[in-house]
């Protein structure tokens, strides 16, 4: 049999009751669970006297977990750290998550020991892994059961892991929308999308205090305008960002989506019929995706284009040879930059 040696200690033995350096091993072992034939690492002592291994009650239960866990992974479960630290990621104790789930008070305590879940309840913990969302649905449904302290405590949590999660998918749905773009370079400007870019774009022009009355229609119009001048000047645009030729000018593929995104300053304002969004950053702020030449670039932007009202920038951009040559809701091609007014 192949052992690791990983320790050495001196300490009574209880193997051989003698007082010698004995060792910590690794061993690989063979064992059948539930029809199940596996091989994981096995922990020992060994006693170098007696030339044999033994393990204590704290090894014991360590094997027993490591031969357990051998066969979540053969059989696709969840091992018993996964489930730990599913729990670890929502802040929660083993008595409130079966509080949450109507499980029996010791189910997960079971389940992060000794005791192999079925194949329905590791569905249900894979679920709640992935989908914070409904762990704030089982928490409100909860509520009354769970001490107010530890509700908070779990609300924040999986509050923060719900917007980030949020935040990824969707920028995966804005990807998506621009796979079609990706062979075409004169649509997307010699750029691979950065939806970084797209934010920091957007922050910067909130931040500027040369820009008047930033709202929707005309940070659209900025936001072209920059990635064009780029194309321009460096044959190559800033975010990757596909344009469509809409009545009020051009307007980012999945637009609305796009102010969505984390860290975007959008606030929603009530017109009457209508809401607007208006964009503003107070306070110095970094855009660590930008490059000096970016910010450049979009100085230049906003120096031309920063004071004018949104009628003032439409009616600037529908004389854009981009603009007249292009169909309607069609997308924008950057081989006509070269024309463009600023």
């Amino acid at each position: 049999m192949i052992m690791k040696i990983i320790n050495s200690e001196e300490h009574l033995c209880t193997c051989c009751m003698e007082k010698h350096e004995v060792k910590t091993v690794l061993v690989r072992e063979q064992a059948t669970f539930k029809n199940v034939k596996i091989t994981y690492d096995a922990v020992y002592f060994y006693c170098d006297t007696a030339e044999e291994f033994y393990m204590d009650e704290k090894l014991l239960q360590e094997n027993d977990i490591r031969l357990k866990d051998a066969y979540r992974e053969a059989e696709n479960l969840l091992t018993s750290s996964e489930i730990i630290a599913i729990r670890s990621k929502y802040g929660i104790s083993q008595i409130d998550l079966c509080t949450l789930l109507g499980w029996g008070a010791k189910t997960i305590t079971r389940y992060e020991s000794h005791q192999v879940q079925d194949r329905a309840h590791d569905t249900i913990l894979k679920k709640l892994d992935q989908d914070p969302e409904w762990f704030l649905s089982l928490l409100a449904n909860a509520k009354q059961h769970l001490a107010a302290d530890a509700y908070q405590r779990y609300f924040s949590a999986a509050t923060a892991l719900y917007e980030k999660d949020q935040d990824l998918y969707l920028r995966k749905a804005i990807e998506a929308n621009y796979a079609m773009f990706q062979k075409n370079q004169l649509l997307q400007g010699n750029t691979v999308l950065s939806l970084d870019k797209v934010v920091d774009v957007i922050r910067y022009f909130a931040a500027s205090d040369k820009i008047t009355n930033l709202y929707k229609v005309k940070l659209m119009k900025l936001m072209w305008y920059a990635d064009a001048l780029s194309y321009k000047l460096r044959n190559t645009a800033i975010t990757g960002l596909v344009y469509r030729a809409l009545p009020m000018g051009a307007v980012p593929v999945a637009h609305n989506s796009i102010i969505d995104l984390k860290d975007v300053p959008c606030e929603e304002v009530d017109m009457g019929e209508t809401t607007a969004y208006h964009f503003s950053l107070d306070g110095n702020h970094t855009f660590p995706s930008l490059t000096n030449e970016d910010k450049q670039i979009l100085d230049m932007v906003i120096q031309k284009l920063g004071y004018m009202s949104k009628n003032e920038i439409i009616d600037f951009m529908h004389k854009e040879q981009s603009y007249t040559q292009t169909a309607p809701r069609d997308v924008i091609s950057f081989k006509y930059v070269q024309s463009l007014q600023i």
